[in-house]
């Protein structure tokens, strides 16, 4: 989506990590919800790597190996895209990115981000940001986590949605997590209960125990 939303509807900041399988299946139910409100999602960036670089020491090791070793080329890749081509491809991106990576099982891999890339027609030489320790656009990835992340605490993760508040200053929050993501008027009622929530100036914390992984099942 452009970075202006389209008249009449509401703008929803939604920021990602295209590692992120809870994020992915938040990000399917969003889009859900677009079709049922009268609203509009941009997409945006944020990195769980930058998110945990300087408490890499309290992280299990195998999150620390994760991070290392896969957490930083699709995030490049993703947001060498958008500063090459425009905010418009984030989303495209996005649902190829994920669809490979989460309900495909093909994982963070360069074929992966490779096929993506021409899944939505995007030059295959943006796979080459992948492994570009010294990145071109750093400033801009750090820029645009740390805006969404300031929205709502160094202590969450993936995603983060803001919203117009009923004032018209942005609320957000981290989340929902939801598997499988709802569809239809469930998405709905979701999307109604959680701004709800969401808008109480005192709310701090919703959360039960999660039993099970992300269903990718009916996506």
């Amino acid at each position: 989506m452009s970075e202006s939303a389209t008249a009449g509807k509401t703008p929803v900041d939604f920021w990602f990590d295209p590692l992120c399988p809870w994020a992915w299946m938040t990000s399917r139910w969003v889009l859900e919800v677009e079709k049922v409100r009268d609203i509009e999602v941009r997409w945006r960036v944020m990195s769980l790597a930058v998110l945990n670089e300087d408490k890499l020491d309290e992280l299990p090791e195998e999150y620390r190996e994760m991070l290392a070793t896969k957490a930083w080329k699709p995030i490049r890749v993703v947001t060498a895209a958008w500063q090459k081509h425009g905010a418009d491809v984030l989303g495209p991106l996005y649902t190829a990115l994920g669809t490979r990576i989460h309900n495909n099982g093909e994982g963070p891999t360069p074929e992966a981000i490779a096929g993506a890339l021409a899944d939505v027609g995007l030059p295959a030489d943006l796979i080459d940001y992948a492994d570009q320790e010294d990145f071109e656009f750093d400033a801009e990835l750090r820029a645009s986590h740390k805006e969404g992340i300031e929205k709502v605490g160094q202590d969450v993760g993936t995603p983060v949605i803001a919203v117009p508040g009923p004032d018209g200053e942005q609320i957000a929050f981290f989340g929902p997590v939801v598997t499988p993501a709802p569809k239809g008027e469930e998405a709905a009622r979701l999307w109604d209960g959680t701004l709800a929530v969401a808008s109480v100036p005192g709310f701090y914390e919703l959360k039960r125990t999660r039993t099970k992984g992300p269903d990718f099942s009916n996506l």
